[in-house]
């Protein structure tokens, strides 16, 4: 990208930022997470949608960079694979309507139970490789 793209670019986020939209190159570093992964996500997570300026530019709201916390969350720290991340902020999203709706938490606690024992293993699963690793270094320096 040419010096005046990039200074049009940071012009566009500073606009931006003052209605409460950030840049791609801004959810980059707030998240940790690589704008061609951000790019890659928009694909695979229809629920991850940026507005585009009128010059072509990504703008997050503030609703967009928490999914993709949250997403990085789901695939990074809880192992879930794309498909499964996918599935499970869907399925999450469509609990939420029935809630706004009036039907209450019974739709969502049937749903959270039936998910318990795999969310469980999974986590029991995690702890046990990070308590690993944690041996393996002191093993290492030791």
């Amino acid at each position: 990208m040419s010096s005046n793209g990039a200074a049009a670019q940071k012009a566009t986020e500073r606009a931006a930022n003052e209605k409460g939209l950030y840049g791609i190159g801004e959810v980059s570093r707030l998240t940790q997470v690589k704008p061609f992964v951000l790019r890659y996500w928009e694909t695979e997570f229809p629920m991850l949608e940026p507005v585009k300026s009128s010059r072509g530019y990504r703008l997050y709201r503030q609703d967009d960079v928490d999914l993709v916390l949250k997403i990085k969350r789901l695939l990074y720290d809880e192992g879930f694979t794309i498909a499964g991340a996918r599935r499970l902020l869907r399925d999450q999203s469509g609990a939420s309507e029935p809630e706004i709706a009036g039907s209450g938490r019974a739709a969502q606690d049937s749903a959270h139970a039936e998910n318990t024992p795999q969310l469980l293993n999974r986590k029991l699963l995690l702890d046990l490789r990070d308590s690993l690793r944690a041996f393996l270094t002191l093993l290492e320096r030791g």
